[in-house]
């Protein structure tokens, strides 16, 4: 895989720039700028390489069809104070584009074209609507690792059609997870959280073999307790769930990985309520488990102390109520501690743990926070991702 950095010709090239700058958006306002902090490193790379910059992302599912609720016009303007340039929106048609147009007032030098997933040719992985975008530009860079689990025109079939590269911060995140995936520091831990443990097998299967300790927290937890014959009262469960959870047992004997779950947890009525802590022999029938009990967060703690490498991904409760949100920080604390001390390697990923490190403003205490969802689990899963393949 070509990395922009080792191109040796880049001056006054015009590169198409492929990004996620899918940030949440409410009323016009970014609620969470990770995404696009990320990005500064290859925006001022290039800049510094006198090029022009053609920046193609989207924002939301519009489905192929103009939104301007999912306008990156927000995205543009909180970039230009970044970086403290002025950066030009193009509206019009992609089709009607071309190369010889786009910078003809010499004081442009970042275009963004809008929404790309206006255009339903980019779901499709489109040939003809990828060749005219290639049209646009010299080079090409994939620098939205968080996409690349995508086939889509602007991620896949346009590497058909220019020189491409992998750009700063997809190299960074494949590199961070090349280092829980094959360059392992042992003993290496996994805490595993979120709602759906069907969602998360294929990440579990494949990281068994590979791992020491995998800790499953959160609502996907309470399927484990009821496979091990524990009440769990009103919480959410996933239903046909046992062959999977046997397999999950069987696998972890035959390669030695420890599984760990909840010992005693946080209960509450409601997801509002106060919190209460309960041993597993003692939940209710009206009782809803949020978050884990102290008994299982000093256990985790420990591991960790033991642990030479971590991979978090899913909070430990439902942390947007503060009462069930001890167990995710306690996590975060005890991670960010070890990551300071130099004593382990530390990745986080998937939006609700962002959201939580974000909230103790912890970004910057962990090696690495990867902003990818989906193409995050599918590396880790052992998948090709065909944003990676295209590039290849």
């Amino acid at each position: 895989m070509n990395n922009i950095r080792n191109h040796d010709s880049l001056d006054n090239k015009t590169v198409l720039l492929r990004l996620d700058l899918n940030v949440p958006l409410k009323r016009g306002l970014i609620k969470d700028s990770t995404r696009i902090d990320k990005i500064l490193p290859i925006i001022n790379f290039l800049l510094e390489k006198n090029c022009k910059i053609i920046i193609i992302s989207h924002i939301g599912r519009p489905k192929g069809k103009v939104n301007k609720d999912l306008s990156l016009n927000p995205i543009c303007k909180y970039l230009e104070q970044k970086i403290n340039k002025k950066i030009k929106l193009i509206n019009e048609n992609i089709y009607k584009l071309s190369k010889k147009d786009l910078f003809k007032d010499p004081k442009n030098q970042i275009i963004f074209l809008e929404n790309i997933r206006y255009y339903k040719e980019e779901e499709e992985n489109n040939s003809i609507f990828s060749k005219h975008l290639a049209g646009l530009a010299d080079l090409y860079i994939n620098d939205a690792f968080s996409c690349s689990h995508r086939a889509h025109s602007s991620v896949s079939k346009i590497t058909e059609f220019l020189p491409s590269f992998a750009g700063l911060q997809l190299e960074t995140e494949i590199n961070a997870l090349k280092k829980v995936t094959t360059e392992i520091k042992k003993p290496i831990t996994c805490i595993i959280g979120g709602s759906k443990i069907s969602t998360k097998i294929g990440l579990i299967k494949n990281l068994i073999p590979r791992f020491d300790n995998i800790l499953i927290v959160g609502g996907m937890a309470n399927n484990i307790l009821r496979f091990k014959g524990h009440q769990i009262g009103k919480s959410i469960i996933e239903e046909n769930c046992e062959i999977i959870i046997k397999e999950i047992f069987e696998n972890s004997k035959k390669y030695s990985c420890s599984i760990f779950y909840p010992e005693d947890v946080l209960v509450g009525k409601n997801v509002n309520d106060k919190s209460e802590v309960k041993d597993l022999k003692d939940i209710l029938n009206d009782d809803l488990i949020l978050d884990i009990g102290p008994k299982t967060i000093n256990k985790i703690i420990n591991i960790i102390e033991k642990s030479k490498t971590v991979l978090w991904n899913g909070p430990a409760g439902y942390f947007e109520n503060p009462n069930f949100a001890k167990g995710s920080y306690e996590i975060a604390k005890a991670i960010i501690k070890k990551s300071k001390d130099k004593s382990i390697y530390s990745v986080a990923g998937g939006g609700d743990t962002i959201a939580l490190i974000n909230d103790i403003n912890a970004i910057k205490e962990f090696n690495f926070v990867s902003t990818a969802g989906g193409a995050f689990l599918e590396y880790l899963e052992g998948k090709e991702l065909p944003g990676i393949k295209a590039l290849n």
